[in-house]
């Protein structure tokens, strides 16, 4: 974390927008914040103000972890970059990508997969909640599924969310078996394909941390250039 200090939130904090544009958009010291309220309502919103949540427990409590990020990595779909490698794996046809048919299955393979999975606990009851709620607001839980097309396997996959024209990852993985070697990538980029012909504005990939996604064709945003189209597109 960016600073030893870190302030718990709530929906009426963000809610003001003095606190929000003042105390905390432009607080170029702060990034991370704590709460206790998992309601559907609040996370919504905190995903409305560009926060990403993750979740972490202090002093034995479990909390929310929003996020309002020094920086995002975005990918506009006209810079996707798609490798040799992965063409070859779109060409053998042998997976098929699904989307919300079994988050269940997708949220135990991160359970598998991460040690140190953060998608545990009230906060995956609160994805679960959301997922089953039609809620008709712009915003959805969206499960994406590769399966290996012969042994229906779940190869690779992530959670994120919807909100407005926007999609936004959470967490993903992918299958550490030999045969599967870049299945991880080739379900991001066919996520990619699948959000473009599904008329999504861009992707929130989150952290700019991590090569795979400048791999991917994402661009790095600051977190004010990233508000500016954020609060546009959502």
């Amino acid at each position: 974390m960016a600073s030893e200090v870190i302030y718990q939130i709530s929906y009426k904090d963000i809610q003001d927008r003095d606190v929000l544009y003042n105390h905390i958009y432009s607080n170029i010291e702060m990034n991370y914040y704590i709460s206790d309220d998992f309601s559907k309502e609040f996370y919504i919103y905190l995903a409305s103000c560009g926060f990403i949540c993750t979740s972490t427990i202090l002093d034995d409590k479990f909390y929310l972890l929003p996020e309002i990020q020094f920086e995002y990595a975005i990918l506009d779909f006209k810079d996707l970059v798609v490798s040799k490698s992965i063409n070859k794996l779109i060409k053998k046809e042998e997976y098929k990508l699904l989307i919300n048919s079994n988050l269940e299955l997708t949220l135990e393979k991160l359970e598998l997969y991460h040690s140190n999975n953060w998608l545990t606990n009230k906060y995956k009851d609160l994805i679960i909640e959301l997922y089953n709620e039609n809620l008709n607001n712009g915003f959805e839980i969206l499960s994406v599924e590769l399966y290996d097309k012969y042994s229906d396997e779940l190869v690779a996959g992530e959670i994120g969310y919807r909100i407005g024209s926007t999609y936004t990852s959470l967490t993903g993985f992918s299958s550490k078996e030999k045969k599967y070697k870049n299945w991880g990538k080739l379900q991001l980029v066919l996520l990619s394909k699948y959000l473009q012909k599904n008329n999504y504005s861009f992707w929130n990939l989150g952290q700019p941390y991590m090569q795979y996604k400048f791999d991917l064709g994402a661009k790095v945003y600051s977190r004010i250039d990233f508000l500016k189209r954020w609060l546009k597109d959502i």
